[in-house]
């Protein structure tokens, strides 16, 4: 890698803080959101992905979201007992169970998600469809950079 002149290093350092900054004012916009409709970041984080992935084993959403063990079965147990989710055998596996959405969770989070997906798209409605594709290409291409730079190749 060549080295970069003073010039060059304050640009990357502005270039973090407007990320960082940025990223800080979305999420907190998010979850000023997902806040106002009685959810945590963890349990909305879960009911989405159920919503869109579908029923799916506790252990892969406790590896999906880097939950340990322990504090997954909370979650769901919570979940469960508000009625949003509901555990369900898998039939080749008598030893594990998919948590899936019950009716109420659905028909709960169908009002809900389209309103949060409308906010993000309002959040990021200051950039054209061009820059958004750009930008994605861009930090892509510095994430595997780094990744690959990293020797952490997961």
């Amino acid at each position: 890698m060549a080295e970069r002149d003073a010039e060059g290093k304050e640009l990357d350092l502005k270039l973090v803080r407007v990320l960082r900054n940025m990223v800080k004012e979305l999420y907190a916009s998010l979850e000023r959101d997902i806040v106002s409709n009685g959810l945590s970041i963890d349990t909305f984080q879960i009911l989405e992905f159920l919503y869109n992935k579908g029923p799916q084993p506790i252990q892969k959403i406790s590896d999906t979201f880097s939950i340990p063990s322990g504090s997954i079965t909370y979650v769901v147990d919570k979940l469960e007992k508000k009625g949003l989710v509901e555990r369900v055998p898998i039939p080749d596996d008598r030893r594990k169970t998919n948590v899936a959405l019950t009716a109420e969770g659905r028909n709960n989070f169908d009002q809900i998600f389209p309103k949060h997906a409308q906010l993000i798209s309002d959040n990021l409605s200051f950039a054209t469809d061009e820059e958004k594709f750009e930008l994605i290409q861009v930090l892509k291409k510095i994430g595997y950079g780094i990744k690959h730079r990293e020797g952490n190749t997961k």
